[in-house]
């Protein structure tokens, strides 16, 4: 890592902290004669106007430092990790030709690797997608799910059973003759730089009690109102953005379909299962740097 191209990757199960240690790592970056920037790599806050189930850090709270790769979609879009993995590499060679370290932040796994390893991607046919996509609205998530599982065990075991944007992605590199999607890191994959990563794990207790917490806060502070204004502005519920952990439910409450401590306690188990299967996946970076954020800071790692 040269003193004006360096990579650090700041990764971690939701809640754990990791927008403020980044803040705090360019800062300790800074006293040391070093520039940062950050490039964001959580999947959901790509989308504008999706502000508080995805806990983006509002940009007066971004201490006047650069973030890229946020608020960068309209909700109606999908996001592809193709398309991210240039975006997310592009923002990070403008930084380091600006002579600053880049700082990727986030908690979506596969938009990680994707960044980090050179990881290559299946072909993709619209045609057959849109096969696909009128299958499973027609007949739901489960039956494509089960196809999947028949066809390629490995990477059903790995695929959330609701996710059908995943389920569909998965059948259709099958169709095109690929072996198998993986939906995982290469068995031995080739760095696509030099780079640092730093895994914050808090302990699992503490962790749930944040996030349970967290949830609840996401209604007090006003996320039927955002939610209502997404679907003034055209998000309807069947898209990939509106399918997002908090969304969905506060998409039910607001069609009557959930009461709303039903809609917390969903968004709640959901959000710790979620927090599980990320620390399954930042588990399998053998080169990561294991930080408790709440003891370790920034300074003391550097």
């Amino acid at each position: 890592m040269t003193a004006a191209s360096g990579l650090f990757a700041v990764v971690g199960a939701t809640g754990t902290g990791k927008s403020e240690f980044a803040l705090d790592l360019v800062e300790t970056l800074r006293e040391r004669g070093r520039d940062a920037e950050v490039v964001g790599a959580d999947a959901m806050q790509l989308y504008r106007g999706m502000d508080i189930a995805t806990a983006k850090l509002p940009v007066d709270e971004r201490r006047g430092i650069p973030h890229h790769l946020i608020d960068v979609l309209e909700p109606g879009e999908d996001a592809a990790v193709a398309w991210y993995q240039q975006a997310a590499r592009d923002a990070i060679s403008e930084i380091w030709n600006r002579g600053r370290d880049a700082i990727l932040v986030g908690g979506s796994g596969l938009y990680v690797s994707s960044v980090l390893w050179d990881f290559r991607f299946p072909p993709r046919d619209e045609s057959l997608r849109a096969r696909l996509e009128s299958e499973l609205e027609e007949l739901g998530p489960g039956v494509l799910f089960d196809r999947l599982r028949k066809l390629d065990p490995a990477t059903a075991g790995r695929i959330d059973a609701r996710n059908g944007r995943r389920v569909i992605r998965a059948l259709e590199i099958l169709e095109l003759g690929e072996r198998t999607h993986g939906a995982a890191l290469p068995e031995a994959p080739v760095a696509w730089t030099s780079h640092r990563i730093l895994a914050l794990s808090v302990p699992r207790e503490d962790l749930v009690l944040r996030l349970d917490a967290r949830v609840e806060r996401m209604w007090q502070e006003g996320l039927m109102d955002e939610v209502a204004r997404l679907r003034d502005a055209g998000l309807e519920p069947g898209t990939t953005a509106a399918r997002a952990i908090g969304y969905a439910q506060a998409f039910a409450q607001l069609d009557g379909t959930m009461t709303e401590a039903e809609a917390i306690a969903e968004t709640q188990a959901l959000t710790r299962r979620y927090a599980r299967r990320q620390v399954s996946w930042f588990r399998r970076y053998a080169d990561a740097e294991w930080i408790d954020p709440l003891v370790t800071r920034p300074s003391g790692i550097l």
